[in-house]
């Protein structure tokens, strides 16, 4: 399980850092995007992505328990 965290976190970090117009035009993206405006929602996003991958590794690699 803590691999397929790493992979989402991986994959949100990625879309928000390349900004990738796909990734931020998503209508779930569209609320913070509005809220934040596109450079805030893409931090948040690369924040949120970099937790989940750090998250998912330690769990992967059985440091933290699932």
């Amino acid at each position: 399980m803590g691999w397929a965290i790493a992979a989402a976190g991986l994959f949100s970090a990625a879309g928000a850092a390349l900004d990738r117009d796909w990734f931020m035009n998503h209508r779930k993206a569209q609320r913070l995007v509005r809220l934040f405006g596109r450079g805030g929602a893409r931090g948040i996003y690369a924040a949120l992505g970099a937790g989940l991958l750090v998250a998912g590794v330690l769990m992967g690699l059985g440091i933290i328990e699932e």
